[in-house]
């Protein structure tokens, strides 16, 4: 690859099309036309004297070479941040775009206060949220950095334990009115159970029911927050995270004291990331945040 006359306005539109998957969808992260936008690929297509992305039904997908210049791109980009940050002082505040992947339920529960919180400190930072029923690939750059509720066995990564919580059984209190009593697990054998689609448990930390006496799970998604609006319809019983309670105040819980389950989220980033300083400041800020986040919620469950 030839980079001499390489542009940064044409390295970010390479970026911006590889995470979009489209012009329009590019130039919307841009905020430019996407006229401009396909002429600064090209552009650096021209430069590099390498084809970057083919176009499909889909959209635009890297090639090969797209795929390798990628990472170096991403690398690029945070300096340009860190250097930005670092002009404007340690203390300044963040700016740019930051992408976090979650967990449904952490997603939905706890992330939006933290980030909020976040947001509201720095008022040029734009976070991403990415909610996804599956592990987040961060060799992919499928984001900046991602919370997974086991520690990751392989790749170059870091890792670092933010907290436990805790999940107990569930339901509502109309249902536990016009149902059988619950008086120990034996019980649940005459009850509707929700749960996850046993198929499509992506980690092991989610099989809550794995080793109980009750396998049949007669509502299931791979939602835990779709798991959660089930059992305040009425649905059945079920495992909830304990932060999860105060937002659906209709629920009890069911033999808290026969069946608790204690759990961990971690943070995860690349390897490569651990000298950018944008990326380490937000990471501090969002571990302190999410402990905090759950240590109240709890105390409300």
């Amino acid at each position: 690859m030839g980079a001499d006359t390489v542009n940064w306005d044409d390295m970010k539109s390479f970026l911006a099309v590889a995470r979009a998957e489209t012009l329009s969808g590019a130039a919307a992260l841009l905020k430019a036309d996407p006229a401009t936008v396909g002429r600064r690929v090209a552009r650096l297509e021209e430069a590099m004297s390498e084809v970057l992305f083919t176009k499909s039904p889909q959209g635009y997908v890297l090639t090969a070479q797209g795929q390798k210049l990628m990472p170096h791109a991403v690398r690029l980009e945070q300096t340009m941040m860190d250097a930005r940050d670092a002009m404007a002082g340690q203390g300044a505040a963040l700016s740019g775009q930051i992408r976090i992947g979650a967990p449904d339920g952490c997603a939905n529960f706890l992330l939006p206060q933290v980030c909020a919180e976040i947001t509201e400190q720095n008022p040029d930072l734009d976070i991403q949220i990415v909610a996804l029923p599956r592990i987040v690939n961060l060799t992919k750059r499928e984001a900046d950095m991602a919370i997974t509720v086991s520690r990751p066995e392989a790749g170059r990564l870091l890792v670092q334990k933010l907290a436990d919580y805790q999940l107990h059984l569930a339901a509502s209190e109309a249902y536990l009115a016009t149902h059988a009593p619950i008086p120990d697990v034996a019980a649940l054998h005459d009850h509707r159970i929700v749960g996850y689609i046993p198929d499509m448990i992506f980690d092991k930390e989610l099989d809550y029911l794995s080793g109980t006496p009750f396998s049949r799970v007669a509502l299931a998604s791979n939602s835990a927050s779709v798991q959660l609006n089930v059992i305040r319809q009425g649905g059945g019983v079920g495992v909830v995270h304990d932060f999860a309670l105060p937002a659906a105040p209709n629920l009890r819980r069911v033999l808290p004291e026969s069946f608790s389950l204690k759990r961990s989220f971690y943070l995860i980033r690349h390897e490569d990331d651990r000298r950018v300083a944008r990326l380490t400041r937000f990471a501090e800020a969002l571990t302190d945040g999410l402990r905090r986040e759950v240590a109240r919620l709890e105390t409300l469950a």
